[in-house]
């Protein structure tokens, strides 16, 4: 009987290492953090940044806010005190708001391409299976929050909740990406990356919105970017199989 149980142990635990093993595989993960905007202004961006607002915005002595601006400010908790003269320059992106009323109302900050002469809007694709965003934001104390939107491969576009702005000064905003916006299908090419959309700013009815001033630096991904390789790898590549067919 003990002989019997004996062996009945080692044929569980062997089962166990084996299907664990197999499991480790399908959960191998490499992480990476990319900047994708770094909000400096200085050339270093293939984006332009531009804005599109709610109903009532003001519009007053011909100019029709919100402004954007790249301000020569930056969090401390990021990038230091102590910058030597030789240091390059830091620049955020200033957004200075107005609307004639309370209530909902809410402006978009969407990226378009630099070269772009028509400035459509322009979905950022996102590298590799995004784990979380984070950026750093300035607020005033104000009753606002930030959303962050995503489309993903069938074309759903997904709302994401970056946080309220109701602190001062500079704080690094963060939001997980939920396991039910898919980033990968069952059938190859199995990858099946996100895009970036826009930001939209929501302010709250019980706040002032007669003149206010938000601040955007370094926008940026914790992606995982591996992905398995097998016998054949190269026939799952969108890209490899246009130019096998094409010949």
């Amino acid at each position: 009987m003990k002989q019997f149980s004996f062996k009945f142990i080692c044929l569980v635990l062997l089962a166990c290492i084996t299907v664990f093993s197999s499991f480790g595989d399908d959960i191998t993960n490499s992480y990476e953090t990319r900047i994708l905007e770094s909000f400096n202004g200085n050339g270093d961006s293939p984006y332009t940044w531009k804005t599109e607002a709610s109903r009532f915005i003001t519009t007053m002595n011909g100019i029709t806010y919100p402004l954007l601006a790249y301000i020569d400010a930056y969090p401390t908790a990021a990038f230091g005190y102590n910058r030597g003269t030789n240091s390059p320059e830091i620049r955020s992106l200033g957004l200075n708001g107005r609307f004639d009323r309370q209530g909902y109302n809410w402006i978009d900050l969407y990226p378009v391409l630099t070269d772009d002469p028509e400035e459509k809007p322009y979905e950022i694709p996102l590298p590799g299976r995004i784990q979380n965003f984070d950026m750093w934001v300035w607020g005033a104390n104000l009753k606002f929050y930030i959303e962050l939107y995503v489309r993903d491969y069938q074309g759903v576009v997904h709302c994401l909740k970056l946080g309220d702005i109701s602190y001062t000064g500079w704080q690094n905003l963060r939001v997980n990406v939920p396991t039910n916006i898919r980033q990968s299908r069952r059938i190859l090419p199995s990858y099946a990356g996100l895009h970036f959309v826009k930001f939209r700013i929501w302010t709250q009815p019980v706040e002032r919105v007669d003149n206010f001033y938000i601040y955007f630096k370094q926008f940026k991904v914790l992606t995982d970017v591996f992905e398995a390789f097998f016998d054949g790898n190269d026939l799952a590549d969108p890209q490899n199989v246009e130019r096998l067919w094409s010949n």
